[in-house]
Formats: structure tokens, sequence, C-alpha cells
């Protein structure tokens, strides 16, 4: 019999045993308990089963939030399979890559009139559309894809409905998922989550049942989560940014609050009726528009008592100042992590909570590396962020070249990013080690201009990447995000810089922004050096 210590059907399971009645997930038009999820998702296993999935096939996801993404992902987890999470932002290019280099064997789509996954499949799988009713598709872009089910209606060969894919008739027994279930492994595949891709179509990064059981488990210890926690999280289920804080509420019965994509309106409704406890905005642009909103009013939210977020020590402190009676905590952690290597903890102090991304979860090393010759750096000291341990990713689908440039023969994983170690060993992160600017021979960091940006009294956000310079090879640009109702111009914000900061970090190029290009949760910062270098060429 196998160890099942470490397996997120387990997880699923023992908290429906122990909390059935206790809400689970919880969007604004619905909600499963811990009870229905588990029905549910077993109920999804058992159709899989029937279907003809064996453990290790891989199963494609592509849709918004929704209750069925998560019932689907344990289903998952419960038939051994691997969950292929789907950016719901992918478009030909993407989803036919991610299709044929993932070898999915089945796929659930979702469609509606806002995001219509379906039609957008059909374009990057034109032959879907020449399989028969109800037969196996025939997808040449795709060879290993035997089946894809529509989540909603959607009229086209190719496509099974959900409710034939339910049918009672075809579902294996309860007898037999059980019998799948104890021959699960946790050390064996269960998700692939795409990087961000930029220069380069994305990489799926393999995780086991146990690198996101145990990194969900070092959250909830960290973060000390309760059983009445609600916690408000919308961010896009395929990004670990929401799968992860999700599952770390499980250990103890707390609920997730989320929705279908995020909107700011109805988040404010949902976190004061449903009386959210921690906030994960995470991301600057939405903590901004959150803080922001005219009916957010923060002193009288006294239910909030933690808010995660990322940014610069002094949007940070501007958090702080701006909602006193909520602790704010940071965090550090990328895909290939399983989301998150360490938090500050609620103890400690404001400075630390603004200035560091907290020590290294339990069982997780973390050390700072000269990329160049491989010497390890004092406390303080700037180098590549390195971290070994549990959480690691499995390696990149396919990609062993990848996936050796990034670990070490010795385990540890080469992030890209630049920090340093305090002398309690909490990491402070100094950016991309490949997003500093090279200004006339100066080194750069695009998170040290920004983080002044954001002091001004009238940027919601900002952005910095470079712009080419015949003279200096490039120079600071600056994308502002202004709050409601500024009205500021570029030489104001040039203005705000001169004297405060040195002269070469000073902006040379301001544009202002109503929307930001984005990858997943992130700020696309290759599209906005691109519409630089489109305008230069323009010139």
């Amino acid at each position: 019999m196998q160890n099942t210590e470490y397996l997120l059907s387990e997880l699923l399971l023992n908290a429906a045993e122990k909390y059935p009645d206790r809400p689970a997930l919880i969007f604004p038009d619905s909600r499963l308990t811990y009870s229905q999820l588990s029905a549910l998702s077993q109920r999804y296993a058992r159709a899989m089963m029937g279907g003809g999935l064996a453990p290790g096939d891989h199963v494609g996801i592509l849709t918004i939030n929704r209750p069925e993404y998560i019932a689907l992902l344990f289903a998952c987890m419960l038939s051994g399979t691997v969950a292929v999470l789907l950016n719901a932002r992918f478009r030909v290019q993407e989803l036919r890559h991610a299709a044929t280099h993932c070898d999915l064997k089945w796929l659930f789509v979702g469609h509606n009139e806002d995001v219509p996954h379906a039609a957008r499949l059909l374009e990057a799988l034109p032959r879907l559309a020449d399989s028969g009713a109800g037969a196996s598709v025939l997808t040449p872009e795709a060879p290993l894809l035997e089946r894809v089910v529509a989540l909603d209606a959607f009229e086209s060969p190719g496509f099974t409905a959900f409710a034939d894919f339910l049918d009672e008739s075809t579902l294996a027994t309860a007898e037999q998922l059980d019998c799948r279930q104890a021959e699960l492994v946790a050390s064996d595949t269960a998700l692939i989550m795409f990087t961000s891709g930029t220069t380069s179509l994305p990489k799926g990064c393999m995780l086991t049942q146990e690198s996101v059981f145990r990194t969900s488990l070092a959250m909830r210890n960290r973060l000390g989560l309760l059983t009445d926690e609600r916690m408000w999280d919308p961010l896009p289920m395929f990004h670990m940014a929401s799968i992860l804080p999700m599952l770390s509420l499980f250990h103890d019965g707390g609920a997730c609050l989320t929705d279908e994509k995020v909107d700011i309106d109805r988040a404010v409704i949902q976190i004061k009726q449903e009386r959210a406890t921690f906030l994960y905005p995470a991301f600057p642009a939405i903590m901004a528009e959150l803080v922001n909103h005219p009916e957010m009013k923060l002193d009288q939210l006294d239910h909030v008592r933690l808010i995660n977020n990322i940014g610069s020590a002094e949007a940070l402190r501007d958090n702080m100042r701006m909602w006193p009676s909520a602790t704010h905590i940071s965090a550090f952690g990328m895909t290939e992590l399983s989301g998150i290597a360490s938090h500050t903890d609620p103890n400690d102090t404001p400075a630390q909570r603004a200035e560091t991304c907290g020590k290294p979860y339990e069982g997780v090393e973390v050390s700072i590396v000269q990329p160049e010759s491989g010497q390890r750096c004092a406390a303080n000291e700037q180098g590549e962020i390195r971290v070994r341990g549990f959480l690691l990713l499995k390696g990149y689908y396919k990609q062993p070249e990848e996936t050796a440039r990034v670990i070490d023969d010795q385990g540890w994983f080469l992030t890209g990013d630049l920090g340093s170690l305090d002398p309690e060993g909490r990491i402070q992160f100094h950016g991309r080690i490949k997003d500093v600017l090279k200004v006339g021979g100066e080194n750069v960091s695009p998170l040290e201009i920004e983080a002044w940006l954001s002091t001004h009294p009238q940027v919601m956000v900002a952005q910095v990447v470079g712009a080419p310079d015949d003279r200096l090879d490039e120079v600071v640009a600056a994308f502002i995000q202004l709050k409601p109702g500024a009205t500021v111009t570029a030489q104001d914000i040039v203005d705000y810089c001169q004297g405060q900061i040195a002269s070469f970090k000073v902006p040379r190029v301001v544009r202002f922004v109503e929307e930001w290009p984005m990858s997943a949760t992130k700020i696309q910062r290759s599209a906005l050096r691109e519409q630089l270098l489109a305008e230069a060429a323009a010139e």
C-alpha cells in the first residue's frame, strides 16, 4: 500500500470528512461545500476512468475560473492523471504548442461570448471539425488527443458534450476509484503548469502531488491559517497564485472566495458580504485598484486580518499606511517552486515585512551566489537566488536541456532572480537579473526606480524598461498608470525624479497607460519594450 501522506487527493477527502458542511469554494453566484466538492470530483474521476484514461495520461483544462475547474483538478488527482492547466489567454500558437508538446489525451474546454475558448481551440486545431459525432477526434496537429469535452454548449463536430462525459452508464465504479486511489504515488507528476512565455513558447513545469501538497502545508503553517479563514483570491486558476493559497486553506477547512475573473466592483461586494479575513491580490495593479475603489472603506473592514502582496518596499509601506488594521505580508516564489518558497511571518516587524520576502519555508534552502564565479555571497550581498528542497519542479516537460540549465548537479534551482539574504536569513528581492538595465555602462535595477515612482501621490502603478539609445545603448523608460482623476505630465514625472535618484536613473521616456499588456497575472515587460522599439523604428 502506497504512502498517502502527501497526496492532494487525500487532502480533499480528509477535508470532506472533517468539514463536510463548511464552504470550500465561494463564487458570487454559487458555492460548494467540502462534501459537495469531494462528491463532484469523485464523479468526474469515475467518468475519466470509465472513458479509458489511465494513470499518467495528460488531461488539459482550458476555461475561466469556475467551480468545475477545481473539481476537474481534483478528479485528475484522484484518478492519477496529470492535470495540464492551460493559460486562459493562450491563442492559436500557444494552444497548438500546449496540445502537441504536452501530449494531451483529453481536453476540457469552456466557452462563452466573452471568452470563446472552444472557438479558439478550433482555430488552433482546425481538423477537430472533421471528426464525426461521438468518434475519437481527428487532430493531426495533436496526434495523441482523443477527446475534447465542452463544458458549455458548443455546436461543432469533435466536441463531446459535458452531459455525455458524465453519462451514468459509462462511469467506473466507486470500488474501482478506490483501487486507483490506492495505487497513487505522491512523487509522480500531478500538474503541468506553464511559465509565462515572453521570448519563446511557454515551458511546461512538472510538479508532483508531494511538492504541491507540502508547499501548501508550509504556507498554512507560516501564515497560521485558521478553520474559519475566508480568503479572497480571484486570480486565474491556471496560476499557482490561485491554486496554492486555495490548497493551503483545505488543511483546516477554510473557504476560498473567488470569481470568474478579477472584477474589482464584484470583489468589493464579495469581500464585504462574506467578511473575508485574508486577501490575496498578490500583484500591485490589483492591489492598487482595490484600495482605490470608491466603495472600499478600509477603516470599516475590521474583519480583514491578513493581506498578501508583492511590490517594492515603498509600495508595501504605502499599503500598510493606507490599511493599518490588517497585517501585510509578501512572498518569494515562481511556478518552478510549486508556487512559493518563502513568506514573511505575520509576527515579523513592519520593516521586515516591507523590505524582505521572509525566511524560506521549513525544509527549503536558499543560497545567494555570484552567477559568474559560483561563489556564495555574504549577508546583504547581492547575487542570484538559488533554491533547493521538496518544492522544486520535477523538470520541464520534454525539455531536458532546459531542465539541466536551471537545476545544477547539487539540486539547486537557478532562479535568475537577483537577491540577498539579511543576517537572519530573510530573502530580499532586487529584481530579475536579465531585467537589469545597462545605461551608459551603469547597471540600473528597474525595481529601484519603480519603487521611487510609486511614492508619487498620483501614480497607481509604474513599470520600468529600457528604451534604445544611440549614445548610452539604452535609457530608462517609465510606463505609468495614474490614479483616477489625476492629471500629471511626463515632465512632472521627470521633475519628481530629478535630484532624488541618480541622473542616469531618471526616466528619459515616459508613457501613460490605462491598460497593461498581461501574461496571466504579470505585466509583460517584453510588450512594453516592443512598443518602444516600434516607436524607434517608425522614427
